[in-house]
This record gives C-alpha cells, structure tokens and sequence, in this order.
C-alpha cells in the first residue's frame, strides 16, 4: 500500500495534522484499579506548521481524561464529534480506555433497577464474543469461497470442463472412468483450449495456441484485477499487513477496512491469483477478516463508539485470518500476538482463539481443497530426522535469512523508484507488464505454470509408490517384491535430474518476479511466494542430500544411519524446512511462523529442524538489517509507528531533541490569567499547533497544564453563545479561583476544566532511550520538558521518529509521510 492512494482520498487537503502520531500501547494504564492522568494530545505536531490556518475548526477531539469529562459538565449538552477522529489522525488510548471503564461502571451500576438494564448488560457482556464469532464465521466463508473460485479460475487458463463449466480440471475427472491412475489428469471430459479451438490435442499447434490462450487468460485476470482497484477500492491492493499493523498501533485510515474494501479485495484477489503472479493469498486474507471485523463491530454500541476497544477485534480478526488462510488456528492467534497487535490483554487472546476456531471450523465444513482437511499442505513423511541432518537444515536457514535480505532491500529499492519516477503514474501498465512478463516465462516450464500452491504441495510431498511426478523418477530396485511405505534409498533417474534443472531455473524465476510484484497495485500476498522459493532450494538441497547417502553410506556421518536399502533422507521435508527458512527471513516470525508451518503440513515431529532452520534465517537476516518486509514497508510509506522490537541506543538527552531548537521562534505558551479571549482565538488562527502549554506567568515560566487547541475552539464558541457577556476582551482564567478584574469590566471566561492538569513530562536530562521507551509503552504523542519545574520545551513523537532517522543516517524528510 502507497502513499499515492493515500492522496487520491483526499490527503491534500491540509488534514496532516497527525499523520505521524500514532501511538504505541502496549501498556494502557489498566492495572491495579488505578487511573493514572496521563495527558495525550490529539496530536504530535503541535510545533510544526503542516496545517493551513483556518482548518482548526475540523480538527480530532483530543484531550485528557479530565477535558472529556468536565467539557461536558461545562456545557448545557454534549458537543457533536467530541470523542471522534478524522481520517489520517490518532486515538486517544488513555481518553478511550477511560471511556470504556466509564460506560462499564454505568451499566453496572443499573442492572439491579430491572429486568430490561439486567439483559443489556448480559447483551454488552457477551457482545464481544457475537462480534468474534460473526467475524470467524464470515472469515472463514470468504476463504473457501476465494479458494474454490481461485482453482477453478487457475484451471481456466488450460481449460475447460465440458460436462460441468464449474468444476476445475481435478474434478471434471474425478468421476471420469477414462482416466488412468498414471494420467490422472487426462479425461475426454476435459478440454483444453487448443482441442476446442483448433480440434488438436497433441504437435505444436496445439502447445502455441495452449500458450496463446494461457497467456490472454492470464492479462485478462490481471487488467481485471488492477481494474477494479483503481476504480472501486484504491485500499484494495497490497498485503494490507503493513497497514493493519499501523492501524492497531492506534492510527485511522477511514475506509481501509470498510464494505468496498472488502468486496473488491475479495473479488481481485480471486483474480490475481488466478492470473499466475507470483503472489499469494495469505497475507490479504488477514486484511479481508480485519475488514469483517470492523464491519461487524459497527453492530455493537461498545465497539462501535471506542477505536480502541475495536482494536481488540481487529486482533482477533487478524488471527482468525490466518487460520483460514493456512488452516492453522494456533499459529493465527500467535501471529497475532507476534507479529500485527500492540495491545493483546488477555481477554483478546481468548477471543482471538475462539474466532481462529470458527473460522477453522468454517472452512473445513466447506472443505475447498476437496480431502477433508484444513490444509492444503498435509504430509506424512515414514522416517524421522537424523542429527547430521542438522547441518543442511541450518544451512537451508542461513539461505533463507540471505533470500530476506535481499528481498527486503531488493523490493523497497524498487518500491522507491516506483514512488519517485513517472511509472509508478501508470499502475495498470505496470501490472500488465509483470503479468505478461510472468505469463511468457512461466508457461514452458511445468513448475512456473503451476498454481504455486501446488507447486508447494509437490516439493512437500514424500515419494511414494503410487507417486508419478517426475521428482519420484527413481531407478527402482527390480528385487523389491512388495509395495511398502518405507522405501528405500535410490539412485536418482533421468526424470529427477531433468526436474532438477527445471527446479533451479524457476528458482531464479521465483526470485525475480517476486521482487518486482510484491507492492503492485493488485491485492497480494507474500507468504506463499516466499515459502515456494524456499520449497524449491530445500528439495535441490534434499535430493543432494539424498543421492550422496545412497553413494556414500560408508561415510562416517552416514555409517550409522543410512545402511544399504535404508530409507534415510526425505527430500520433502527438506523443502518444508526451507520453505519455513526462507519465510522467516523475510517477515522475522520465529515462533508464530514454526507453529503455522507445523499445523500446515501436520509436521508435528520436526519442530526441532523447523526451529533450527528459523532461528538460522532470522540471525542472518538480522546481521543485514533488523527490519522485515513489512516494518520496511511501514518505513517507506512512512506511517507512524514506533516499533516495540526496535532498539535505541544512542546516548542523547531530551533536551538535545526537543523543540524549540536553538533558533527556533519561541514556544507558543498561554498565560494563566492574564489572556483575553481575543488574545487566545487570535493565537489559535495565526498559529497550527493543535496544544498549548499553559503556564503561571512569562516570567516564571512555571508548568500548569496543557489545553488542546480544539477544546479551546470548542469551549469559546459555545461559551459565547450559551453565557452571557463573554466577549472578546473577557478574561480567560485557567487557574482555580478568579483573579480579582475592576468592576467595569466584562465578565471572566474559565476554562481550568478543559485544562489538563498532569500532562506528561521529563526534565531536559532524560535520556532519549527512557523517553523513546515511555512513548512506546505509554502510548504518548507529546511529552513536555522542564527544567526546575519550569517549561523549557516539548517532544513529540514526529520528532521521535525525526530523531531516530538521523541517528540512523537517513534523511528525515524521506521518511515522513507528506
């Protein structure tokens, strides 16, 4: 997702007021019954002048707990659009929290009055577990529905079932009794294009009209596709991980996960997967559930009207999709937890089971893969592993941790120049270029034409008797007399070596074209591409493994294992390990990611391997850059996220970071009592902060409080219309009692219950490492800093993430959205 479609929603018109505040929440000050004041503003630019003046009418209600509390004792009635945010802007996690405890305290308190306050407070209890529940069970219909319409679109491209147009190739000859067990897929019922066009099964009419036909299939899917994004739904493109991870760290984008969102994400991803990219369903399978979830929280008053409470469901949504997305409900919750949610109390935990659950359950009653199973992956390798072969397990990680790396650099170098030069202006162009491009290389090697989900499936697969792929084209030993499970080691045969060199060319293939897809402007995934480029090394790696044990069972790592006629290596699980190898090098997933893979292939017996291979990747990953793909990405498009897994480690203080610098104008400060209201509304239009310190005196320069900038606006328009003689040069008094005025003078303006009294501050010596951790944990926008208890200026997470560049040695500029 680009920071183009960002703009086409209107990002222009001057709403940057806090595109770069969102919060961090890990902690919400939730514990031990206390309610800890802790002030944070609407925004973090409350120094900086993106902001035209005139638009502080429309800005996000932001506040301390106190300013949403005795705002609206002050006033006659409640203000519409307090309490709400604008698109581009950042909750108020304290404020919302607060909001909940408040409106839980309420119903409590009313639910022994009758029998009516008893059922809408059992309704709120359970709401949640409704809300979870719908969005397992619309997550999981949605994932069968785009599974079974991606195999039969995937299969049009070939051809077509005559006797049923709605079967795919592999059940137009299920009920076949032409089909031979060799020739499995060969059936009179199926025709393919070149039969039906020019009457040819066989020669080389038929395999360039095959092409033809394979090639416009696959342009006509993806011009579709793009299409309907650039249309109906500009959010629709991309992973969405990125910015769903954005999303729960606190941040707004409107419509990323509403109706048309969803409809059409749905539909084109349908249809890029079905044109060949190389991409996947999976990661946009996460954004489909969390879009279920946002719609399906709008149903319930406790979600509906608090961000962060419907963050928790988002959670959970995120688990629930990739459960569906893999069919495993364990590495969905963990994912979850790892890799998209800040803030996952207990409770979400529990609903984020039990949605992964029902969406589980869902799609295994729809059974999309047609062998009563959740996945589409399950193996079941006959031999364990042996401790030697540990050592290309490892190696299979240090590859993966390489192919991250590289991938990660590769494509957000690409992403860059796409966002810098005029093509990234002509997003269908480019995606008929990579469909095209991907179509002609893809079609004559058997490997690339596959869906790669099958692909996956037959580098896992273990080499059985009944097995006629030709990766099981072994010289068999003519004396074997029964057909067993276990057999034996084998010389390899020309079949395995042919396939072998097919394997290494769509190996480079795969690497290639997943650098430049992976960000176009169609929904697409990454897991799949990535676990496929892995597969692929690990079965080259496997068979190597395998025919020098056959050669060599005298050596001394192979003496004790491999015998003569032993069933020693298993090429399949080689390709599992390296598919988990190099999808852990891309995303930096440790535990979640062996989970899923595990519950992906019922692998259960080869964690160990597993972990060794992740561990590998993420420790080399990591010696290049500690970023996965999609942090990278937050970065690019720069959204405002602080990282919880990133370190800070430089020796910097507060007061080096803090604004005003050295020769900066002046902080904009109000005065206890000594401004008119005239005074404040004319600060208010010639200024763009969205807060004001407020201090004793000029001279003291003693802290009092902080008043945001749109309670003022609120508070003096409503004062000026509901109490008498408030006019433009009446007093406006923050402090508690009313200082004495002349008696000809209009009447006082007070305002000290909009005023935050306990905003969060640090003295100029804090070190930055302390203040970088307090605005992740806290989830602060601002702090201010004192000195002697005076102020001396303030932090805001803009120049966090400000300070934090240049210490990495980037510019600033380049990674601040705007």
């Amino acid at each position: 997702m680009e920071s183009e479609q960002l703009f086409h929603r209107g990002y222009c018109r001057n709403s940057y007021n806090s595109i770069t505040s969102a919060s961090s929440d890990e902690e919400l000050l939730d514990g031990a019954g206390v309610i800890m004041d802790f002030h944070t503003s609407e925004d973090d630019n409350l120094l900086d002048g993106d902001t035209a003046v005139g638009t502080h009418y429309t800005m996000t209600n932001g506040g301390s707990i106190n300013s949403s509390t005795h705002l609206l004792d002050l006033l006659d009635e409640p203000i519409p659009g307090v309490g709400t945010y604008d698109d581009f802007h950042t909750i108020d996690w304290v404020r919302e929290k607060c909001k909940d405890r408040e409106r839980h305290r309420r119903i409590n308190s009313k639910k022994k009055e009758s029998a009516w306050e008893m059922t809408k407070s059992l309704y709120d209890a359970w709401s949640g577990w409704l809300v979870v529940t719908l969005t397992g069970l619309a997550s999981g219909a949605l994932a069968g529905l785009i599974d079974i319409a991606a195999d039969w679109m995937t299969d049009l491209k070939e051809g077509i079932c005559l006797s049923a147009l709605w079967y795919n190739h592999e059940q137009c000859c299920w009920g076949s009794n032409e089909a031979t067990f060799e020739e499995r897929d060969k059936c009179p019922q199926w025709k393919t294009w070149a039969e039906l066009i020019i009457g040819q099964a066989e020669g080389p009419g038929s395999y360039i009209m095959n092409y033809i036909m394979y090639i416009f299939w696959a342009l006509s899917f993806a011009f579709l596709a793009v299409s309907l994004v650039k249309v109906f739904a500009p959010y629709a493109c991309g992973s969405g991980i990125p910015e769903i991870k954005t999303i729960l760290s606190g941040f707004i984008i409107r419509g990323y996960l509403g109706k048309w969102t969803l409809m059409i994400k749905t539909i084109t991803l349908v249809l890029a997967v079905a044109s060949g990219l190389s991409l996947g369903k999976e990661g946009p399978l996460v954004h489909v559930a969390c879009c279920c979830g946002n719609i399906f929280s709008y149903l319930f008053p406790k979600y509906s009207t608090n961000e962060a409470k419907k963050r928790e469901v988002l959670s959970a949504a995120s688990a629930a999709g990739v459960s569906v997305a893999f069919g495993a409900p364990i590495g969905g919750v963990l994912f979850s937890l790892e890799e998209v949610s800040y803030y996952f109390p207990l409770k979400t935990l529990w609903r984020s089971f039990f949605a992964a659950l029902v969406a589980a359950f869902v799609l295994r009653s729809i059974n999309p893969f047609g062998n009563s199973r959740l996945v589409l992956f399950y193996v079941e390798y006959h031999t364990p592993w042996y401790l030697f072969e540990l050592f290309p397990f490892i190696l299979l990680g240090v590859f993966g941790g390489l192919w991250g790396a590289f991938f990660i650099r590769a494509n957000i170098a690409w992403c860059r120049r796409r966002k810098s030069t005029k093509f990234g202006k002509y997003p269908v162009l480019e995606v008929i270029i990579v469909a095209a491009i991907t179509a002609v290389v893809a079609f004559p090697n058997p490997y690339t034409r596959l869906n790669t989900s099958e692909l996956i499936k037959e580098l896992f697969t273990d080499c059985g008797p009944l097995e006629s792929s030709s990766l099981c084209d072994y010289r068999n030993d003519m004396n074997a007399s029964k057909i067993v499970d276990d057999i034996p080691d084998r010389p390899a045969g020309v079949g395995v070596y042919s396939a072998i060199w097919q394997l290494c060319l769509a190996l480079i293939f795969k690497i290639i074209m997943t650098v430049f897809t992976f960000g176009i402007k169609v929904p697409s995934g990454l897991f799949i591409p990535s676990m496929a480029i892995g597969a692929i090394a690990g079965r080259i790696v496997g068979i190597a493994v395998e025919q020098l044990a056959y050669y060599h069972h005298d050596w001394f790592i192979f003496k004790e294992w491999c015998e003569v006629g032993a069933d020693c290596i298993t090429p399949g699980l080689y390709a599992m390990v390296g598919a988990a190898a190099c999808l852990g090098g891309v995303t930096r997933m440790t535990v979640s990611l062996v989970v899923i893979v595990f519950e992906l292939t019922g692998g259960l017996e080869y964690i160990v391997p597993l972990m060794a291979a992740v561990m590998t990747s993420k420790w080399v990953g990591d010696a290049f850059g500690r970023e996965g793909i999609y942090e990278a990405h937050i970065r690019l498009n720069g959204y405002p996220f602080l990282d919880a897994k990133e370190e800070f480690t430089h020796t910097t203080l507060a007061a080096d970071v803090m604004r005003p610098r050295r020769n900066d104008p002046p902080l904009a400060v109000l005065t206890q009592d000594n401004m008119t209201v005239d005074d404040i509304e004319n600060m208010i239009n010639e200024t763009s902060y969205n807060g004001f310190p407020v201090i004793m005196s000029k001279e003291s320069q003693r802290l009092v409080g902080f008043a945001l900038r749109r309670d003022l606006t609120i508070a003096i328009e409503s004062a000026r219309k509901k109490q008498e003689g408030i006019v433009g040069s009446s007093r406006v008094c923050f402090a508690q009692h009313t200082p004495s005025l002349p008696a000809e003078s209009p009447r006082p303006l007070k305002l000290r219950s909009i005023l935050d009294m306990s905003p969060f501050t640090v003295t100029d010596h804090t070190p930055m490492e302390i203040v970088v951790d307090i605005f992740r944990k806290l989830g602060l926008r601002q702090c201010l800093v004192t000195h002697n208890g005076r102020l001396l200026g303030i932090i805001t997470k803009k120049d966090i993430l400000r300070h934090m560049a240049q210490t990495a040695n980037q510019d600033p500029a380049s990674i601040m959205f705007n």
